[in-house]
């Protein structure tokens, strides 16, 4: 008989349990500090456990099982067991507004740092596994916070990192994403800068006017481009001056590309070292759909690992993929006939494709699709 294990990710969670058992079994412990809980007696045992950068006291670890798998913990400037999304507060704790140069300080840049000064392509057995150890708890993390929401209302916008904040696609982008937001949508992306950034900054404004939207980003364009000294400042004056979002969205970033920063308006981030594992991952929770705004390499890239999982019903079903910007997709970068074609030559199949200018049509395209 295979057993599933519980996940305890909180002091809160163990006492819970303390209080019906006293011989635990099946049980995966992530980040606790076994010190912390005060009422955790000689009498408490652990069978078939697994404990995953857990603090364990000696008077505890002696009613540790044999049978039981204990990874310790790893010094790195980053947790590789931890247990929940990161956040804006997570990411970016230490900046200062005003202060651009704060981020050298940050989380973000420091691990980007660390990333950088071991490879992108590390070859020490230790640094490797302690990223793999990293990537694995992410996921895991985004796993319980995607299972709160029906899997066909999960929508990916995809699209260029270099769209700048006064272009109309981003004001485009990012009323498209506050709307289906609005519906009950949860809008996911791949967490940096451009149409990525439009879609948290739309669905961080869900519930809020346009007009509230609109001067946003019009305080967001004083710093167009991610690159510019005051992108992220201008982010967290924004955020300043709208505090607080009753919706929820999710940035997938990874530090492969830590030159971009995530951004901000992402409530819930899932930053990766992997970007295989991130790219992969991003394109199959989005059951929901996948709008593609303009975009170039990545983006295209995007575009055919997505089509190739609906081709192979990788994930159970075929989901939407809808085209926004006729002329870029038909002229500029024609994916979008090579598609059409190849799907009516069945080298593609189960492919649900549309292309459209207006914003209210890909909201309807993605509405449309059956909810269950």
């Amino acid at each position: 008989m295979e057993y599933k294990y519980k996940e305890i990710e909180s002091n809160s969670d163990l006492i819970k349990v303390l209080e019906f058992e006293n011989e635990l079994r099946y049980y995966a412990f992530q980040n606790i500090d076994f010190n912390t809980i005060f009422n955790l007696g000689t009498n408490v045992s652990f069978y078939n456990c697994i404990f995953l950068g857990c603090t364990i006291p000696d008077h505890i670890n002696t009613h540790v099982s044999e049978d039981c798998l204990i990874f310790p913990q790893i010094k790195a400037p980053f947790n590789p067991f931890i247990n929940k999304l990161y956040t804006k507060e997570t990411l970016y704790n230490n900046y200062k507004i005003g202060i651009p140069k704060s981020y050298e300080q940050t989380l973000d840049k420091v691990v980007y740092n660390h990333f950088i000064k071991h490879g992108k392509e590390a070859q020490d057995i230790k640094e490797t596994l302690t990223r793999r150890l990293h990537d694995h708890s992410i996921t895991n993390a985004l796993n319980d916070f995607i299972s709160s929401y029906e899997k066909r209302k999960i929508v990916a916008i995809m699209g260029g990192h270099g769209l700048s904040r006064n272009d109309d696609n981003f004001l485009s982008v990012a009323r498209i994403s506050k709307k289906l937001t609005e519906l009950g949508y949860l809008m996911i992306s791949g967490g940096g800068p451009g149409a990525m950034e439009a879609t948290h900054v739309g669905a961080w404004f869900g519930g809020k006017s346009d007009a509230e939207l609109v001067d946003a980003i019009e305080m967001l364009s004083i710093a167009p481009i991610y690159n510019d000294e005051l992108w992220l400042d201008q982010s967290f004056k924004v955020l300043e001056k709208y505090p607080t979002s009753n919706y929820k969205s999710l940035g997938i970033p990874t530090w492969l590309y830590g030159h971009e920063p995530p951004t901000p308006f992402a409530t819930n981030i899932a930053k990766y070292f992997a970007n295989s594992v991130r790219e992969e991952g991003l394109l199959a929770i989005a059951k929901g759909g996948v709008i593609f705004s303009p975009g170039s390499a990545g983006t295209i890239q995007e575009i055919f690992q997505d089509a190739t999982q609906n081709h192979y019903l990788s994930y159970g079903f075929a989901s939407p993929m809808v085209f926004l910007n006729k002329e870029y997709w038909t002229k500029n970068r024609p994916i979008y006939p090579l598609l059409q074609s190849l799907t009516a030559e069945e080298k593609y199949k189960n492919m649900i494709l549309s292309i459209y200018d207006k914003q209210e049509d890909v909201i309807e395209e993605i509405e449309k699709f059956p909810k269950a």
